[in-house]
């Protein structure tokens, strides 16, 4: 009559272990929110600096490049260095979260 209850046995302990992966997954998002990547682009002439959260935290401009001629130049590199920034941050959240899960990719966590 109650034979299946073996099948809930190992239910429960993949429900555990999804909790405990939610959870871990929840302490790695705050760690990397705690974590500063900073990039530069056009030689060094821009850095920029992102949390973990991806929030854009300071733009570094070297004022040699400023000048009336160089504006779409500067545009351009501080659009750059900001996307360099933010892969960087991309790449390492999915390492860890891929070294979590146990080094397989599982979509959407990311």
């Amino acid at each position: 009559m109650l034979r299946g209850l073996g099948d809930l046995g190992k239910m429960g302990g993949i429900l555990k272990q999804a909790m405990e992966m939610k959870s871990r997954i929840e302490e790695l998002k705050q760690e990397l929110a705690k974590e500063r990547f900073e990039t530069s682009v056009g030689g060094g002439v821009v850095r920029v600096e992102v949390s973990g959260t991806l929030e854009v935290l300071a733009v570094h401009i070297d004022p040699e490049i400023v000048s009336p001629e160089g504006v779409r130049e500067l545009e351009a590199l501080v659009q750059s260095g900001i996307n360099a920034a933010l892969a960087s941050v991309q790449e390492k959240t999915q390492a860890r979260m891929r070294e979590l899960a146990g080094g397989y990719d599982i979509p959407g966590i990311v």
